[in-house]
């Protein structure tokens, strides 16, 4: 009964021994093995080595560290459903985040051990550097070379933070982008792709007030383009009055021209009495009411 019980016990460490010497890589991911800490590199010793797709062995000591390759979406607002960040006039905003990333092969040292919580890290940095967007965050100056790039400008030095930013967050969402391909690039051992800002609330005792501007700002705009398209009808309306008035009074100038070239050939055969005459008979004859004046 020993032995039977050693024996199961054996078969049991056995079995537990075989499935940690095989390990498995879904398709668009990587594995990178770490033996008591030190991770397999390829024979230049810098390069971290790589498993792909497949069922792979390896040591029984051996971890197994996988990493998806595709882009991810990470909530920047993580558990707490939103964030908060002061803009540059004092109001603070609550606003939503996602940041979006790809790991880069050949930096995956970095992204693995060079950060003790990857994950963590990269949010509070990037929950910073979009705190840091917003509260320096200004758009950019109209033209006031038109009448509508000064009303452009009239509108934007008169426009709160809260409103700005909800306008121009694309424009937002490239500068972060911008500033981390810039000064972060592959640091961290992943490429960022881009930062949206999926929604943005004002404080709740601004809400309905701020909520009351914007309804305001937006039917001037309509009663503005409304205002606006009347008189580009109007304006295309008088044009084309004007082009159909010419074209009347052209064909009546080509219709006086060719009368006068007829009634001089007549008189040029004499015989342009007799054709006023004529044309008095028949007028006369359609008239109802003659008034004859007394010699």
């Amino acid at each position: 009964m020993f032995l039977m019980g050693i024996l199961m016990g054996a078969t049991v460490y056995g079995a537990y021994v075989l499935s940690r010497c095989f390990f498995r890589v879904e398709e668009g991911h990587l594995t990178v093995l770490t033996a008591f800490g030190a991770a397999r590199t390829e024979a230049d010793g810098k390069t971290l080595r790589t498993w792909g797709p497949g069922l792979h062995r390896k040591l029984p000591w051996e971890r197994a560290h996988d990493i998806p390759m595709m882009e991810q979406a990470l909530e920047l607002a993580g558990e707490k459903g939103g964030q908060t960040a002061m803009t540059g006039d004092g109001t603070v905003l609550r606003f939503d985040s996602t940041l979006r990333y790809v790991p880069v092969r050949d930096s995956l040292g970095h992204f693995l051990f060079g950060l003790r919580a990857p994950v963590e890290h990269i949010t509070g940095l990037f929950s910073c550097l979009l705190r840091n967007e917003i509260a320096n965050f200004h758009a950019p100056a109209a033209g006031p070379e038109t009448v509508s790039g000064a009303l452009a400008a009239a509108n934007q030095a008169g426009e709160n933070s809260y409103a700005l930013i909800r306008r121009e967050r694309r424009l937002l969402s490239q500068r972060i982008e911008a500033f981390c391909h810039k000064e972060i690039g592959r640091k961290y051992g992943v490429q960022f792709v881009g930062v949206d800002l999926t929604d943005v609330l004002p404080p709740d005792e601004l809400d309905s007030a701020l909520n009351a501007v914007i309804a305001a700002q937006n039917e001037s705009d309509a009663a503005y383009a409304r205002a606006g398209a009347e008189c580009q009808q109007r304006v295309l309306a008088a044009a084309r009055g004007v082009e159909i008035a010419r074209a009347r009074a052209a064909a009546t100038e080509t219709e006086i021209l060719k009368l006068g070239e007829f009634l001089s050939e007549l008189d040029r055969q004499n015989t342009l009495h007799l054709y006023v005459s004529r044309r008095r008979a028949e007028v006369m004859s359609e008239s109802r009411t003659v008034y004859l004046k007394g010699q």
